[in-house]
């Protein structure tokens, strides 16, 4: 009796063929990851973020979201929606680059329809809406039919069980005018939150005034690979990718969505669309303004933020 394995070439299949098929199931693997699984897995990004001006209780309930890219209304993004008004967000705040590449709006338009909050949704616009020349009255007329408002470079004030709210909304692409022109709109007694689309401008002309920006734009690179940086970013967006930063001295926290969409291909890896629910709450006793340690004015939120 011959216990000795068959040899690989006496099967008819050389180690070569072997391998060479190998490579092409798994690359065929990696690929329906990238254009079919991956962009249709959204994941619920929750964070809470405490500010000294939301008092104790249960504090706000944020849904953010970002650049949609939507043609039509595909059954996931119908599905994403009622996962959204299941978590019964206070607000709906959107950061701009809602339509897709062949400059149709309709897809977005009804995904936006079917989503809920108690005390409303608020936009900006990004550059695709620029690009395809829909930025303006346009867009505000067909984000109104949709239940949404467009803020550009405006204040809408809120009340929410007795918190005074205002969402400052930053066109893109936040040059200096739109920065000036929020600055003198903004109530310094208010919660400030400033909607942009971009993550990467001058800061510092918020310091004093925004408690918390939120923005999109980047993707979060759309394809990643581990331990490296992303391979593209548009403009307007580093040194920020993805996920909650702090930012000047005052260590204002900035938000910056993956988006729900595709840009430019149709591919993500590991790199999900998200749907973001913040949690504004008020800060714990260590961390009060006179128990504060000092901390870094770069880099991720770590200390300020808790994980859930």
């Amino acid at each position: 009796m011959n216990d000795t394995p068959p040899d690989i070439h006496s099967s008819g299949i050389s180690r070569r063929r072997f391998l060479a098929a190998a490579a092409t199931l798994g690359g065929g693997l990696l690929l329906g990851k990238a254009a079919w699984h991956e962009p249709r897995s959204f994941v619920l990004e929750e964070r809470q973020v405490r500010l000294a001006k939301i008092p104790p209780g249960p504090g706000l309930r944020i849904v953010h979201l970002s650049d949609l890219h939507l043609r039509s209304l595909p059954g996931t993004f119908a599905t994403a929606a009622a996962t959204i008004n299941r978590l019964s967000p206070d607000l709906i705040l959107l950061s701009g680059d809602y339509l897709d590449q062949a400059r149709q709006l309709e897809g977005a338009l009804e995904f936006i329809r079917r989503l809920s909050a108690t005390q409303g949704i608020f936009a900006v616009q990004g550059n695709w809406e620029y690009w395809a020349r829909l930025e303006g009255e346009p867009l505000r007329r067909g984000l109104a039919e949709a239940g949404a408002e467009l803020l550009i470079d405006e204040r809408r004030d809120l009340l929410i069980r007795g918190i005074p709210v205002s969402i400052l909304g930053i066109d893109y692409p936040s040059a200096s005018h739109n920065l000036e022109a929020v600055a003198r709109l903004a109530k310094k007694g208010q919660v400030n939150i400033a909607l942009s689309h971009v993550p990467a401008f001058n800061h510092a002309r918020l310091v004093g005034l925004a408690d918390l920006i939120l923005s999109g734009h980047t993707h979060g690179g759309q394809v990643r690979l581990p331990y490296l940086q992303p391979f593209y970013l548009p403009r307007f967006s580093l040194p920020y990718v993805s996920g909650l930063y702090r930012v000047t001295e005052k260590q204002i926290p900035l938000y910056v969505n993956r988006g729900m969409g595709t840009s430019l291909l149709p591919v993500r890896f590991l790199c999900p669309p998200e749907i973001t629910l913040l949690t504004l709450g008020s800060p714990p006793a260590a961390e009060l303004p006179w128990r504060r340690r000092p901390r870094h004015t770069a880099g991720r939120l770590s200390g300020f933020v808790e994980h859930r």
